[in-house]
């Protein structure tokens, strides 16, 4: 059985500012180790559940996070950034029998983590087919186009709530919550035993995919005017008033193109 995951960090347990988040800030190689300890509790969780491969997508800033010498031997790391429109899913393929997404925070224009943002802080606010989308929502449907359903994920309590509206099922740790610049999270080891044993028991169930839609209407709104005005010469990208993009595609591989353009 093969398993990949997508590991983010402004979700892990503790995490709470962005000099956290960076790595030439003090504070980040004590939270880098938290990151890498909630990835091998869920490398272990799937070991339990019978995963004979693993792999991981270090998906957070530089894509050069995870401390690789501490994830066990049946996986297989992908580092930094290859300009592949599968962005924090490179590496996914339908080989895979489920996708476990860690770290994972809530989308831009949420006050449910500090650190709310949807894939740069230049956005504000991404919508798909009306509704609000996360880096969750873009990934877990990639990973749904591919053939491989979104197992479980651990996070802040929005993008939680957040992933089971849109897997219902799916197995969902929440480990912070945030309070417009605090946080609240569980003690780590807490989190990483909840990690560890969510995963396990999702992927003993029948994971589900994210819905897949027959068109897809995606709005995008800047911080700053230049942006979207600098966006709205890619081809398709309708640009409707200052700081707003809005394109629509078949093909969610095309959706998948466009924004690794405009972001």
């Amino acid at each position: 059985m093969k398993i990949f995951i997508s590991a983010d960090m402004e979700g892990t347990a503790g995490v709470t500012t962005w000099a956290e988040t960076e790595q030439d800030k003090p504070d980040y190689a004590q939270f880098q180790a938290l990151m890498t300890a909630e990835v091998v509790a869920a490398c272990d969780g799937a070991l339990a559940a019978g995963a004979t491969e693993i792999v991981i997508k270090d998906a957070h800033h530089t894509g050069r996070n995870l401390l690789v010498d501490r994830l066990p031997r049946q996986a297989r790391i992908i580092r930094d950034w290859s300009g592949h429109p599968h962005s924090m899913m490179f590496g996914l393929d339908a080989d895979c029998a489920a996708a476990i997404f860690t770290g994972y925070h809530d989308a831009a224009g949420t006050d449910s983590n500090p650190l709310a943002h949807s894939f740069t802080g230049r956005i504000v606010r991404l919508t798909i087919n009306g509704g609000l989308a996360s880096e969750f929502t873009v990934n877990a449907t990639t990973a749904a186009f591919l053939g491989v359903p979104a197992a479980f994920i651990s996070g802040d309590a929005g993008i939680c709530a957040a992933a089971g509206k849109l897997v219902p099922g799916i197995t969902a740790v929440p480990v912070s919550e945030g309070f417009g610049p605090a946080s609240a999270a569980l003690a780590p080891a807490m989190a990483r035993a909840l990690i560890r044993e969510g995963v396990e028991r999702a992927l003993g169930g029948t994971p589900r995919h994210a819905p897949l839609a027959e068109s897809w209407d995606v709005e995008l709104e800047f911080a700053n005017p230049v942006e979207a005005y600098r966006g709205s010469f890619f081809p398709g990208v309708d640009y409707p008033e200052a700081r707003r993009l809005r394109f629509q595609r078949d093909d969610w591989f095309e959706v998948l193109r466009v924004l690794r353009f405009l972001w």
